[in-house]
């Protein structure tokens, strides 16, 4: 997984409250659990206008002013309804590192983690002031710092936000939840090796399978 220290990249306006996972990736995208192919996806009940994709011109991310935009700043209660890991995968493929709003719905912000995207909880009438200073701005481009827990404008206004430190430390580190597990195996063996001698009834059955997954096929 990509790490996240610091990025500065063009800031889009989504000003919608309660923008669910449907809103995000509608429900006839999900044939596959892999994690590329979304991009298209993304939004798509509102980037385009109909099956053949013509780009709706009054929808935010089609308009010239937020190309290449890299940050989200949206409305409240963000990635509400069903917890699929499509959505944070389809707003990263579509290059999305950041998504600033005043709450997120918990599912989404953790699973925000796991595909290398930054939730930034801002407080609301920040979070309007800032879509207000886009609204019309080209290329407008705002700083995050990872490390120092902010967010600046290129006015010198500067946001500070609270992050849960493992979290913090997962995403400067590049770890998804399987990579930090696996970044933890010697810990993990250690600590089977020493509860197998001080209770090796509890390996009883997970030692016979071990030992016949390895034994040779006759």
């Amino acid at each position: 997984m990509e790490k996240f220290v610091t990025h500065l990249g063009v800031a889009a306006p989504l000003a919608r409250s309660n923008v669910n996972t449907d809103d995000i990736v509608p429900a006839r995208f999900l044939k596959t659990i892999r994690r590329t192919g979304f991009a298209d996806a993304l939004f798509a009940n509102w980037r385009y206008i109909n099956d053949d994709k013509a780009p709706n011109p009054d929808f935010e991310l089609n308009q010239s002013a937020y190309a290449d935009a890299t940050i989200l700043v949206a409305g409240p209660n963000f990635g509400c309804g069903s917890s699929r890991e499509h959505a944070p995968w389809a707003l990263r493929e579509f290059g999305f590192r950041c998504i600033i709003a005043p709450s997120f719905a918990d599912i989404f912000y953790n699973n925000c983690f796991n595909s290398s995207i930054l939730p930034v909880v801002l407080d609301k009438s920040t979070v309007e002031d800032i879509q207000a200073t886009l609204a019309g701005q080209e290329q407008y481009k705002l700083q995050i710092d990872l490390p120092a827990q902010t967010v600046a404008m290129p006015d010198g206004r500067t946001f500070g936000f609270d992050l849960d430190p493992f979290k913090k430390s997962a995403l400067l580190e590049g770890l998804d939840s399987v990579d930090w597990t696996l970044s933890r195996k010697g810990e993990i063996l250690a600590y089977e090796e020493r509860r197998r001698k001080e209770a090796p009834w509890l390996f009883i059955g997970k030692d016979a399978d071990r030992r016949s997954a390895s034994a040779p096929a006759s």
